[in-house]
């Protein structure tokens, strides 16, 4: 896999690309585009949005390098309609404020799975700065190998979500 993107302050291709994928509404097209083509009129029905509103998106998600268009095709009555397909740019990019960003399409996502689906854990660690570099590099090498497979033809989408942070958990007397 390629390496995160170095972004340049000022440059105004950097700062549009900060500014298209700083909303989860996009975030969520990105993810619903990521193994499968679909068109506008498909995203918004999918997510709830006037198709007016989706081409927005979408248009600013091409325009910034995110999703492609791929060749048109006929659609019901024979209406022209044009796939798009995420580039997988996303993943490379930095993103000020992320986590808040991804937090928040985290829970517009799970919104409608049903509990039982799923798999969460959580897990408190204390841990030198050479260990916490060690555990973060190595979680960011699983997720980048899983990320650079060839998708599983008769696989599902899954989604993996992760948060690595500063536990507001203060020393006790016995640990001093």
């Amino acid at each position: 896999m390629e390496d995160r993107i170095e972004l340049t302050p000022g440059n105004p291709e950097d700062e549009a690309r900060l500014r298209a994928i700083s909303s989860p509404l996009r975030l969520r097209v990105l993810r619903l585009c990521a193994f499968e083509s679909r068109t506008n009129k498909e995203l918004a029905g999918l997510l709830g949005v006037n198709p007016g509103t989706m081409l927005h998106h979408v248009r600013t998600l091409t325009q910034t390098g995110f999703l492609r268009a791929e060749p048109a095709r006929s659609g019901a009555q024979g209406a022209r309609e044009v796939p798009y397909r995420a580039t997988g740019l996303s993943w490379r990019m930095p993103l000020p404020d992320r986590s808040r960003v991804l937090i928040e399409v985290f829970l517009q996502q799970i919104e409608r799975v049903d509990p039982g689906d799923l798999d969460t854990s959580w897990l408190g660690l204390r841990l030198n700065d050479e260990h916490r570099r060690e555990f973060q590099r190595r979680l960011h090498e699983l997720l980048v190998e899983f990320k650079e497979r060839e998708a599983d033809a008769d696989g599902e989408a899954y989604s993996v979500f992760t948060a690595f942070h500063p536990d507001l958990n203060p020393r006790g007397p016995a640990d001093t």
